[in-house]
């Protein structure tokens, strides 16, 4: 917790050493791998992924908390207000392939124009005195980015 970064994981790990931030159900590489196989949509349909088993086992890699918070968003369905008060992501933060990679869905517009409504509503997002997230400065863009494009975290 240096001083850039305001306390930023107070807060996020469970009491097994579980980072909350970056441990999702790994839910886009199964749909990745449907279409490459062509199975997308007839045997693998793509409006709804479902919590695969495996992540509900005692011994599951993935902490309960962000699968059952999946279940309550639609896939593709989220903004995510990160840290509270610097920056709206939207969509998918994970790119199909390494690194940073935009990823905009048919959708986009949709949700480019509701992180803009939030992040320009939200006061402590629209100061201009208001603090950086870790070495960012996000008005350049709006405070609001795709999130594969600016921070990967598989599965969400």
């Amino acid at each position: 917790q240096g001083s850039e970064l305001s306390g930023w994981a107070n807060g996020r790990w469970t009491y097994e050493g579980i980072d909350l931030n970056h441990n999702f159900a790994d839910l886009n590489t199964a749909l990745w791998d449907a279409e490459d196989n062509d199975l997308v949509p007839h045997e693998f349909p793509n409006h709804y992924i479902p919590i695969p088993e495996y992540y509900t086992f005692a011994n599951a890699t993935v902490s309960p908390q962000p699968t059952r918070a999946a279940g309550w968003c639609p896939p593709l369905g989220c903004l995510v207000e990160h840290d509270l008060e610097v920056l709206v992501t939207s969509q998918m933060n994970m790119s199909q392939q390494s690194g940073q990679e935009l990823t905009p869905t048919a959708d986009d517009g949709v949700f480019r124009w509701l992180a803009t409504v939030y992040a320009t509503s939200n006061l402590a997002m629209a100061s201009e005195e208001r603090r950086l997230c870790h070495y960012d400065d996000f008005t350049r863009y709006g405070n609001i980015i795709n999130g594969a494009n600016w921070h990967t975290v598989p599965g969400s």
